[in-house]
């Protein structure tokens, strides 16, 4: 019995190395660094090296104006008062030292057509803002430009304005972190390719290393999601992009549209917009590349009754895409920070503390009411090192209740 089951072992290891080796390579499994929980969009033409503070200063001035205290933000959104007290002050927190996690100056549908006279002098500006940022400390840590598409009308125009902006911040072989591209409206797998080629190229012209430029793809288009065999073509074009997608961003207007959606009738909650999320979120799983929901274009604040359902929409809708596992999403308005730390951080909050109890008890081996395997101890670790990446959940609590320091959660999700 033994030599069948050392011969045997021996056979199905070599049947199956490649298999292992690409299962390895495609599925290395979810990052553990910090994710940027929103990505703020600015169009070129309005954007500036104060941008920043100036959302932060509008975000608090709406949060004192229409819910200057705990309860009136929780009467204001329907969220659980009790939850809402115990973040009120860290949200008030966040935007006064960083209220953009995630920075992305657009020149495409936001900023539209222009001569390539104006849209080089607006690129120009927009280095220079985000260097004046850099030396007063306000860049955030994440930031970069999404340039036009690869579309055949678009194309040429694309290329320049990526040409340019990857040859401004290349300096001594390298990029600054945080430094990151959108691909938008991808409609093709070989335009996936072309990017990497492009990469590739600017690498190569500007002294960078090998990799070093890496890009989101934008899924905003029928195409993405299916392609004409019928496959699922986001799975391939994290494929395509060997290694150099970072993030897959679902654009909820352009993908609405593109299925005959009345404009009424568009948002992150629509039916269309799930299945092409789970698309995305199938094809990225295990994959180490992230995955961020769209938008509301709803950013009404004109007065206390507007503010409230405002908020309230948004931060349902964001608190949707947490319970979905989307970490991530856009933001299209001062006032969308407000609802966007409120839902985040009292959605990790509110998760810790079981999260805690579970890991703590599956390290231990400690039977319970719910009896966890590995990949949810996995998942639970995930859970407990987003709440500390993005500020929701102290380190030292987690720490005190698990009994685990970070390191020992990094290596559970593996």
């Amino acid at each position: 019995m033994t030599d069948v089951t050392t011969e045997l072992t021996a056979e199905l290891d070599r049947q199956l190395q490649q298999a292992d080796a690409e299962l390895a390579a495609r599925y290395p499994g979810e990052r553990v660094d910090r994710q940027p929980v929103h990505t703020v969009y600015v169009p070129a033409d309005r954007f500036g090296a104060g941008t920043v503070r100036a959302w932060g200063t509008e975000a608090l001035r709406l949060l004192d104006t229409f819910a200057p205290d705990a309860p009136t933000l929780a009467a204001a959104t329907g969220f659980d008062p009790g939850e809402v007290s115990e973040a009120y002050d860290a949200v008030r927190g966040k935007l006064q030292v960083e209220p953009v996690e995630d920075l992305r100056v657009d020149l495409e549908d936001g900023y539209g057509l222009r001569p390539d006279d104006v849209e080089d002098a607006h690129l120009r500006g927009t280095v220079e803002a985000f260097r004046r940022m850099a030396d007063d400390g306000t860049r955030p840590p994440w930031f970069g430009v999404r340039f036009k598409s690869f579309e055949a009308p678009t194309r040429a125009r694309g290329v320049r304005t990526l040409t340019q902006v990857v040859g401004a911040f290349a300096d001594g072989g390298a990029l600054p972190d945080g430094f990151t591209l959108t691909l938008p409206k991808v409609t093709s797998i070989a335009q996936v390719e072309a990017m990497v080629t492009a990469c590739e190229r600017l690498e190569q012209a500007y002294g960078l290393g090998a990799g070093a430029i890496t890009f989101e793809i934008q899924v905003e288009t029928a195409q993405s999601i299916m392609a004409p065999d019928g496959t699922a073509a986001v799975a391939r074009m994290i494929g395509a992009a060997q290694g150099r997608a970072s993030s897959l961003h679902y654009g909820t207007f352009d993908y609405s549209a593109g299925l005959g959606i009345a404009a009424a009738y568009q948002s992150l909650d629509h039916p269309a917009a799930d299945h092409a999320k789970f698309v995305m979120q199938v094809a990225a799983a295990q994959t180490g590349v992230r995955m961020s929901d769209g938008s509301t274009n709803v950013v009404a604040f004109g007065d206390a009754e507007q503010a409230a359902a405002t908020w309230r929409l948004h931060a349902g809708l964001v608190d949707r895409s947490l319970v979905r596992g989307i970490y991530q999403g856009w933001d299209m308005h001062p006032g969308h920070l407000v609802s966007r730390y409120l839902a985040t951080y009292t959605f990790f909050r509110r998760a810790a503390p079981s999260a805690a109890a579970r890991l703590k008890a599956y390290v231990a081996r400690v039977e319970g009411d719910v009896m966890d395997e590995p990949a949810t101890a996995r998942m639970l670790s995930h859970a407990l090192l987003r709440g500390m990446r993005c500020g929701a959940v102290d380190s030292g609590d987690v720490a005190a209740a698990t009994g685990l320091t970070e390191a020992d959660l990094v290596a559970l999700t593996r």
